[in-house]
C-alpha cells in the first residue's frame, strides 16, 4: 500500500492544527464556506392591497412573495385555519441593521451617538454589545471590553484582541499579555492595579491589522471608555493604538518613549507610547527600548508628575 495513503498519526494531526493556528485559522464556523462580508439579499417584495391599484383586474391584485402564488381559488390559510381577506398578504419582516449596509460615515456617527449616551463603563459595554455598525462583530466570538481596575492611575490601550482574547473575552491573556504582565511587574505594577483595553474590541479575522475604517468606527467607544475611566496616565501600546489615540503619523520607533498629550473630553491626559508586547516577541532585541519606557513610566508614577490639566 502506498505510504501516502496511511492515516495520519496523532503527532501529525497536532502539528497540522498548530500550523492552522499560526496561519490564523483557529475556529470552525461552518462546514460550508460563506462570504460573511457580502451584502445581504434584498427583502422579498411587499404585496399590494387591491385598493392600492385602482381599476386592476382581480387576478392582478395578488402579488407573489418567494415561491408562493396564492390565488382566489386557493387562498393561503392564516394561523387560525381561515383564509385571509382577498388580496391580503403580510408585509415582509424588517431585517436588522447590517454593518455592510452602513457607510463608514454613518457607522461612525452611530458609534458617537451610542458612546455619548453611556454614563458609566457598564452602560458603555452594553452599548457595544448592542452596536451593529462594525462588521468585526459578525466574525468575532465575543466582545473583549477591558480588564483590571477601572479606577487605576494607568490605563493601557492596545490595538485589538487576538485568538486567546477572543475565546476568553479578556484583553492581553495570550503570550503578548503574559509578557505585558512581566513588564509591569518589573516596575512594581500588577495587572489588577492597571486598566487594560483595546482600540478595537472585536478580533479581526486571522489576527490581521484592523482597517482604518474599523478603527474609525470603534474610536468613539474607546474615547468614551478613557473618559469614563479617567486615568492619570495613558499608555498606547503599539503603532496602531498610538496613531488612533494621539493622531500622530510618526513611526512607532520614533514615537515610543516620548510623552504626548491625549486630548480627552474636557481634559488632557499625559500619554506615553510604548512598543506592543507582541512586537517585542518578534523583535526581542528591542526589549531594551521597552525597559527605558517602563522606567520613564515608573518615574512619572513615583514623582506624581502626570496630573490632569484642563483643556485650553
Amino acid at each position: 500500500m502506498d505510504a501516502s495513503h496511511d492515516p495520519a498519526t496523532a503527532d501529525q494531526l497536532a502539528a497540522l492544527l498548530r500550523w492552522y493556528g499560526e496561519m490564523g485559522v483557529d475556529a470552525v464556523v461552518d462546514e460550508t464556506p460563506h462570504d460573511r462580508f457580502a451584502a445581504p439579499p434584498p427583502p422579498p417584495a411587499v404585496l399590494v392591497a387591491p385598493s392600492a391599484v385602482p381599476g386592476a383586474p382581480v387576478a392582478a391584485r395578488v402579488a407573489t412573495v418567494g415561491d408562493s402564488r396564492p390565488t382566489r381559488s386557493s387562498p393561503a390559510p392564516d394561523g387560525r385555519g381561515r383564509p385571509p381577506l382577498p388580496g391580503f398578504v403580510p408585509a415582509a419582516t424588517p431585517r436588522p441593521l447590517d454593518a455592510a449596509a452602513l457607510s463608514t460615515d454613518a457607522a461612525v456617527l452611530s458609534a458617537r451617538e451610542a458612546a455619548a449616551r453611556a454614563g458609566s463603563l457598564d452602560e458603555l459595554r452594553a452599548a457595544l454589545e448592542r452596536f451593529e455598525g462594525c462588521g468585526l462583530k459578525n466574525t468575532a466570538s465575543r466582545l473583549v471590553f477591558a480588564d483590571g481596575d477601572p479606577t487605576a492611575t494607568v490605563m493601557l490601550v492596545g490595538e485589538a484582541p487576538g485568538g486567546d482574547e477572543d475565546r476568553s473575552g479578556v484583553p492581553f491573556v495570550g503570550k503578548a499579555g503574559q509578557l505585558l504582565d512581566r513588564m509591569l511587574a518589573a516596575i512594581g505594577l500588577e495587572r489588577a492595579h492597571v486598566y487594560v483595553a483595546n482600540v478595537v474590541p472585536w478580533r479581526p479575522p486571522g489576527n490581521r491589522t484592523p482597517s482604518p475604517q474599523e478603527v474609525a468606527v470603534c474610536l468613539p467607544f474607546i474615547s468614551r471608555q478613557i473618559a469614563l475611566a479617567a486615568p492619570s496616565i495613558l499608555v498606547p501600546l503599539g503603532g496602531s493604538a498610538t496613531q488612533a489615540l494621539l493622531g500622530t503619523k510618526e513611526g512607532m520607533l520614533r514615537a515610543r518613549g516620548k510623552w504626548a498629550d491625549y486630548a480627552g473630553e474636557g481634559r488632557t491626559i499625559p500619554a506615553l507610547p510604548m512598543l506592543h508586547p507582541a512586537y517585542l516577541l518578534r523583535q526581542p532585541a528591542h526589549k531594551k527600548l521597552a525597559w527605558r519606557d517602563l522606567k520613564a513610566l515608573q518615574r512619572a508614577l513615583a514623582d506624581s508628575a502626570a496630573p490632569s490639566r484642563p483643556l485650553g
